[in-house]
């Protein structure tokens, strides 16, 4: 069985739709599980690129948001954990 897309519709990828959730929800959420968060995202983000370069799927640019919005949540949830230290 063939998975081909043959009505020429693209859709966004699984990979692309976490990395966004992730990516917007480890703003929201407190230190350790925003860097867990941010951390999925990244990860989703570089898969969802890869997925984005098949011809029936899209999403490179959310991804690629997504890894971007990764690593400033990351640093979000490091200055949030310093700001708790203190």
């Amino acid at each position: 069985m063939s998975s081909n897309n043959t009505n020429g519709v693209t859709t966004l990828s699984i990979a692309s739709i976490v990395a966004i959730v992730a990516a917007i929800t480890s703003f929201t959420t407190n230190a350790v599980f925003g860097l867990v968060l941010a951390v999925i995202a990244i990860i989703s983000g570089l898969l969802g690129v890869i997925l984005a370069l098949l011809p029936s799927r899209r999403g490179g640019i959310a991804s690629i948001f997504a890894v971007i919005a990764g690593c400033v949540g990351i640093v979000v949830a490091v200055i949030k954990a310093i700001l708790w230290l203190f």
